[in-house]
């Protein structure tokens, strides 16, 4: 299998910015932590680029409804949120 789903959900102003709520993504195999997964969102370009390129420090993230970091691990299965306020 040469790719993964995971389900991705954004909350605050990140829903009007990316303008959804919600979506499946199925990842290489090499995205194998927050970090990369940001990385891999971010070359979608504009708001992409400026939310996970250059994460804002209010960016909150959870993998599985815990709390993450850059370096936590994600697998096929997971459920990531992304949460910010006050991005004006």
């Amino acid at each position: 299998m040469s790719s993964q789903q995971i389900t991705l959900l954004y909350f605050g102003h990140l829903v009007s910015m990316l303008g959804r709520e919600s979506e499946y993504l199925f990842l290489p195999l090499t995205v194998k932590d927050v970090q990369a997964l940001m990385n891999h969102l971010a070359r979608r370009g504009e708001h992409w680029q400026s939310i996970f390129g250059n994460p804002p420090r209010n960016l909150r993230i959870t993998v599985n409804k815990q709390f993450a970091e850059a370096d936590t691990p994600v697998k096929g299965g997971d459920e990531i949120a992304f949460v910010a306020f006050n991005m004006a």
